[in-house]
């Protein structure tokens, strides 16, 4: 498919961690100005803008590529580092430093998954700075490579969103989409998450760590988007929810570090968790895990900002049950039986994070536990999802496929 200078600009504006890379940019080597540039034989656009300095550049503006160093790195596929231009032996006679008025300037090359050089991540000032620092150096190529990983995985899951929504999609079309989300978009989601423990493990400053994990949160909710996708997709291809049964230690332990996780990515939302002891519950660990951080994200998604969202694990006779809580603008009764259909998503004008899929996947995971999930909403008591799994099960339930409706 031929790509087009617009729709570049556009892929990068949808990317959330490329303003927070271009402050990290700016804040780690002093230079006022960053700008990620789609660059071309013929043309320079940029396509992302931090600029301290009044430079006058902005998202989708142009230059002309022959006056700038960008060139360079597009001909040499190597980075530019100026420490003080009008000081520098090669760039002190150079036009470029002259005619944009810079002294200090680096640029390294971007580089997509199947090898296309896509521009560069660029930043620059007009007092000299010391760049020429490993680190530093080391730093840019990560952010290029942060950049490009994003790029692809965002582009694919685009296109993915598509080929779901599509009516007409085909049983090979779904096969094909398979392998894509397991390989071509795990492998790079997993570099970028790579990528940002890395970087919290250097000495940053509080304020850089802070935005560097917000880096790290926005992959984890693109991995688990993946996940829910990839769960629908092999169930509509006939292999069902798939179950590790084994009886669990303490299963209310396991659900206590689901709950604090969801705290840690969620720190302006209070999440409360009161559970029973639940020893030898048999299940799947896993999916009742994954069940649960559903449910808590599509609290936290719908129900009141000011508010705190309910996790209660309780022990019956001859059950666990599990309920998610949270308190907002009641379901209407007319909703509640579509729920639980794959993409189905929040009224219009509400904010739309996922593709639909979360509660039907819980739905999935309860039936192939042989449990029951059910929903009540009212406006005095709030919103609950229950998911009941009886406990004198003894054996494996058998798989459940999911409905082709």
């Amino acid at each position: 498919m031929a790509r087009s200078i617009e729709s570049d600009v556009a892929a990068v504006s949808r990317l959330e961690a490329v303003p927070t890379i271009l402050r990290v940019v700016t804040e780690t080597t002093g230079l006022r100005f960053s700008v990620v540039a789609r660059v071309t034989q013929g043309t320079w656009t940029a396509c992302a803008v931090h600029d301290e300095i009044a430079f006058g550049l902005k998202a989708g503006d142009h230059l002309d590529v022959a006056t700038t160093l960008c060139s360079e790195v597009r001909d040499s596929y190597t980075p530019i580092v100026i420490n003080h231009a009008s000081q520098d032996p090669h760039y002190c006679t150079h036009r470029t430093p002259k005619l944009y008025g810079f002294e200090s300037y680096i640029a390294v090359p971007i580089f997509l998954k199947n090898g296309e050089y896509f521009g560069n991540v660029c930043a620059l000032d007009p007092l000299p700075a010391k760049l020429e620092e490993p680190k530093v150096v080391a730093m840019m190529k990560l952010f290029a490579d942060l950049i490009a990983l994003q790029l692809d995985a965002e582009q694919r899951q685009e296109a993915t969103r598509e080929q779901l929504l599509n009516e007409q999609q085909t049983s090979e079309l779904r096969e094909q989409f398979i392998a894509v989300l397991g390989h071509d978009l795990r492998n790079p989601l997993s570099s970028v998450l790579m990528g940002a423990d890395t970087l919290l493990r250097a000495q940053l400053a509080e304020r850089e760590s802070r935005i560097v994990r917000r880096i790290r949160e926005s992959s984890r909710r693109m991995s688990r988007l993946v996940d829910d996708v990839m769960d629908f997709a092999r169930a509509k291809l006939g292999g069902g929810i798939s179950l590790s049964m084994a009886p669990v230690d303490d299963l209310a332990v396991s659900l206590r570090h689901i709950v604090s996780e969801l705290e840690s990515a969620h720190p302006e939302r209070i999440i409360r968790f009161a559970a029973d002891e639940c020893t030898g519950v048999l299940c799947d660990r896993e999916r009742v895990g994954q069940l649960l951080s559903n449910l808590v994200a599509n609290a936290l998604e719908h129900g009141e900002s000011g508010e705190p969202v309910d996790v209660q694990l309780r022990r019956t006779a001859d059950s666990v049950v599990l309920t998610v809580t949270n308190r907002g603008a009641p379901i209407p009764p007319e909703t509640i039986p579509l729920l639980f259909r794959p993409y189905r998503r929040g009224p219009a004008g509400h904010p739309r994070t996922g593709l639909g899929l979360g509660l039907y996947i819980v739905s999935e995971i309860a039936r192939a536990h042989g449990g029951t999930i059910d929903v009540a909403s009212s406006r005095e008591q709030g919103t609950a999802f229950t998911f009941t799994l009886k406990s004198s099960a003894r054996s494996e339930p058998e798989p459940r496929k999911l409905n082709a409706s």
